[in-house]
Parts: C-alpha cells; sequence; structure tokens
C-alpha cells in the first residue's frame, strides 16, 4: 500500500493515514508491522491500538531488518527519484504505481505477483 499524504507526512497525518489504510484489512492480514524509528512514527501507540496490531521498530541503521520495504523503496525509484517532492503527486498517482508494483512478478514469490497472493490470502481470511 501506498499512503497519499497531501496535507505533509507529520505524525498525525501518517498515523491518520495508515489508521484508515490499515482498517480495511481483514485482522488476519495485519498482525504486526515493522517501522523505522523516522519521527513520524511518533503516533505508534495512537496506530497500534486503533488498527490492533503490533508495531516493532528496527534498531537504528539496520535496514535488513525491514528488508521487503527497502526493496520496494528501491523499485520506487522507477517512479520517484530520491527526494522527490511527493506532495505534486495525486492519490490517482500513487495508486497507479502501486497497481504497477503489485503486478510484478517477484522471484520471492516464485513470479507470482504481490496481488496474485494477496488475494489468496484474502480468500483464506474469508474462509
Amino acid at each position: 500500500m501506498l499512503l497519499h499524504l497531501p496535507d505533509g507526512h507529520s505524525a498525525d497525518e501518517v498515523a491518520k493515514a495508515m489508521i484508515t489504510a490499515f482498517a480495511e484489512l481483514p485482522k488476519d492480514l495485519r498482525k504486526t508491522l515493522t517501522y523505522d524509528r523516522g519521527v513520524e512514527m511518533a503516533r505508534y501507540a495512537q496506530i497500534q491500538i486503533a488498527i490492533d496490531t503490533d508495531i516493532y521498530f528496527c534498531d537504528p541503521h539496520s535496514p535488513w531488518q525491514r528488508g521487503t520495504n527497502e526493496n520496494t523503496n528501491r523499485l520506487l525509484r522507477h517512479w520517484f527519484a530520491k527526494s522527490t517532492d511527493l506532495s505534486v503527486h495525486t492519490a490517482k498517482d500513487l495508486k497507479r504505481v502501486q497497481d504497477s508494483l503489485n503486478n510484478r512478478p517477484r522471484p520471492t514469490l516464485g513470479l507470482a505477483t504481490p496481488k496474485q497472493k494477496f488475494n489468496e490470502l484474502l480468500l483464506a481470511a474469508a474462509a
């Protein structure tokens, strides 16, 4: 999921966007969240309670502890150069990029797409 933050990436804005986005997921698909130690997560307790999910923080300077996030950031550089002002992009722009990434086969998923794997999880959660 890519979250659109049109009003900035303050802790309050990130909390609001994360709570809204994660509330749409079935409980079975939001067991934990691992994040770095950015100030935008200062409201982590509020997020954790609202989405009923455990939030963990990586050790400082340990990007390998959140490998999927680091890989996704690398893939996002195709659309957004590092330090790009993301406020000029709309929610529709981010959705288009998100859909493109989620329809890209991944070797770590046996060349399935994240969308295919996510749909499998949704079906399993509904059963």
